[in-house]
């Protein structure tokens, strides 16, 4: 009988200490500001932590086509297409044509950055690009211009949907 009725005081404290929780929460969400009452959001970036994950980064310039960050993608969100092309010393080499991720399929997991010999690709803090279809999801970033794609800029929406127009790289390798 005693068991039982330590059960019972443990069974209705341990519910009373979780509706305590619950109920805690449930009022500080009408106590606290709307998110665009901290931040001016549209205007102004909303700060970031130093480790975040957003949106690639893509260097073409240091770019060599050797697939690895492709194979090392467990969602295949990324595609390159490249060419071989000969070189005048005789040696031949890749020439990106394209580089595009998908990022309806992208799950920022990070794992393209690490086997990438030419450290050509890492994870920026970009964390918006809205657009209106799915096809405005795939982002090629040799068809963009070498200052959103790499610099400082922000991946601008308007930018990559203008780039989408594009039916050549912008920069070739020589």
């Amino acid at each position: 009988m005693r068991d039982w009725i330590r059960n019972v005081y443990l069974a209705v404290t341990t519910i009373t200490e979780g509706m305590y929780v619950t109920l805690w929460y449930f009022v500080q969400t009408f106590r606290r500001k709307a998110f665009t009452q901290h931040f001016a959001y549209p205007e102004l970036p909303v700060p970031i932590r130093p480790r975040y994950r957003g949106f690639h980064r893509f260097d073409l310039t240091a770019c060599i086509g050797c697939d690895k960050c492709a194979r090392a993608c467990p969602v295949d969100c990324i595609y390159i297409e490249k060419e071989k092309v000969k070189l005048a010393d005789g040696k031949t080499a890749f020439r990106v044509d394209g580089f595009k991720i998908d990022y309806t399929k992208c799950m920022f997991c990070a794992l393209c950055v690490d086997p990438c010999p030419a450290d050509c690709i890492f994870m920026g803090s970009t964390y918006d690009i809205s657009c209106y279809t799915r096809d405005g999801c795939v982002v090629d970033y040799a068809k963009l211009p070498l200052d959103v794609a790499w610099g400082p800029d922000t991946l601008n929406p308007t930018v990559v949907h203008e780039s989408k127009k594009v039916s050549l790289p912008v920069w070739t390798k020589t």
